[in-house]
């Protein structure tokens, strides 16, 4: 994070434009718009901000500007003259008495930014590129804020007017927050959108009372599958859930950018599980997950992939359905689909493979049992999970048992992400090929005459 944003109250502060023409104008309007109290310095200003500046209370110099202007009563100062010199002795002078500074359009010379605004007050959004694209930033504000009914504004007040007595009548954070996303996912909050203010206030009370007959209410798990590590590739319901959460119980496998998109107050527990190195056992898992529930917290179960194939996503709902905790199950891209098409593989093709196997590598006593036989089919492709460790042993049983030495064969490291690499060779010889080679995990194999199609295919790359 390049800046960090800020809502700065200014009713009642003194705060200086410099500079008395039409860009002046626009930051002095906001500046007004506030509540501060505007005072301008130019040698010539626009009839609209001498307007401007006597309706704050404030005031216009006609001159131009000085180091003998005493910038010390000024909480904000905005240089908006078409002279780059006088903009920067601006920010020199006001930089030296720590005051907050911004030369227009000026990125070096800035202390501060105006964001691109979407005023809804008292809710205030707004969207900045710290200087970069303020062109971009309004573009992003002109999506945003048609996405935002204007009463939502209306919905803020009327939250703030019950604050007092929602934070008297449930002492727990949490479970306030809990009350107040419920609120608005109401018919009260309904009420209030549509302009039923008095109906929304009346109804409020017996809300409170229903709230607190029921405060030890149970939360929920949410089994979410966070997909191989792109977070392009989440579910609009994922990112709802991973928003809403309380806590995220979450695996290795879980990229570092999908995890920066839950909640930022959120608890978060690592979990994750390397092979021969579970950082939590899965009976312990299971045990977290509920015990979670039971404190009324909205669990979040963030698993790569998706939690139903080779996710242990089952095992982890058959405890939640045994100690009656209500859970949601939000199925995620598996690594075949992601990878595959990331690596520019189709795992299916009508000249090449009619059919797809998804198998794991991975298996209890570190050898995988596999119905070798009915894997050694011309037109199917075959899909290995956490197989890296025992490829070798793998590949020289396939041959065994009659696959042809050729078929080619390819190794995903770190499908979809930025850090993706692709090995490809074939059933003999890619075990050779990653020898001694370090291959990060998470690792994917696809056996299949499919492979060929990634030479024309791979636009990932």
């Amino acid at each position: 994070m390049d800046v960090l944003p800020i809502a700065l109250k200014l009713t009642g502060q003194l705060c200086l434009v410099v500079g008395g023409g039409a860009i002046a104008r626009r930051k002095a309007d906001l500046l007004v718009q506030a509540g501060a109290i505007l005072h301008v310095i130019a040698p010539d200003v626009l009839p609209e901000l001498v307007q401007l500046a006597q309706t704050s209370g404030g005031l216009v110099t006609l001159a131009s500007y000085s180091s003998d202007h005493d910038l010390k009563p000024y909480r904000l100062v905005i240089a908006a003259t078409d002279d780059p010199a006088v903009n920067s002795q601006v920010f020199e002078e006001s930089e030296a008495l720590n005051i907050l500074v911004n030369s227009v359009d000026d990125p070096p010379h800035c202390r501060f930014m105006i964001p691109a605004i979407i005023d809804r007050s008292p809710l205030v959004l707004s969207v900045s590129s710290g200087g970069a694209s303020p062109v971009l930033a309004r573009q992003l504000r002109s999506k945003i804020e048609s996405l935002i009914p204007e009463k939502f504004g209306e919905l803020a007040k009327f939250s703030g007017d019950w604050r007092p007595q929602v934070k008297a009548a449930i002492v727990n954070p949490n479970q306030r927050r809990i009350f107040w996303e419920n609120l608005y996912a109401s018919t009260i909050g309904e009420q209030v959108l549509n302009g039923l203010r008095a109906a929304a206030d009346a109804a409020m009370p017996k809300v409170l009372a229903d709230w607190q007959a029921n405060a030890q209410q149970q939360g929920e798990v949410y089994l979410v599958g966070a997909g191989p590590g792109d977070p392009d590739l989440l579910t609009f319901k994922a990112l709802r859930l991973m928003q809403q959460a309380d806590v995220v119980v979450y695996d290795r496998l879980v990229s570092a950018p999908i995890l920066a998109l839950v909640r930022r107050d959120a608890d978060r527990i690592y979990v994750g599980k390397a092979r021969a190195d579970h950082a939590v056992p899965q009976e312990d898992i299971n045990q977290l997950l509920v015990r979670l529930a039971k404190e009324g917290k909205r669990v979040c179960r963030l698993k790569g992939g998706d939690p139903f194939i080779f996710g242990r996503g089952g095992e982890e709902i058959e405890e939640l359905v045994a100690s009656n905790v209500a859970f949601q199950v939000v199925p995620g891209i598996t690594a075949a689909s992601g990878c595959s098409a990331y690596a520019g593989i189709p795992l299916t093709h009508r000249d090449y493979a009619q059919s797809v196997r998804f198998l794991t590598g991975h298996l209890k006593e570190g050898s995988p049992e596999l119905p070798w036989d009915e894997l050694v089919y011309e037109n199917q492709t075959l899909v290995l999970y956490m197989g890296l460790v025992g490829l070798r042993n793998i590949c020289k049983q396939l041959i065994a048992h009659g696959l042809r030495e050729d078929m080619p064969v390819a190794l995903i490291s770190k499908g979809t992400t930025p850090d993706q690499q692709v090995i490809v060779g074939t059933i003999a010889t890619i075990a050779d090929l990653i020898e001694g080679q370090h291959v990060p995990a998470p690792t994917l194999t696809i056996i299949g005459e499919v492979v060929k199609l990634r030479d024309k295919l791979k636009w990932f790359e």
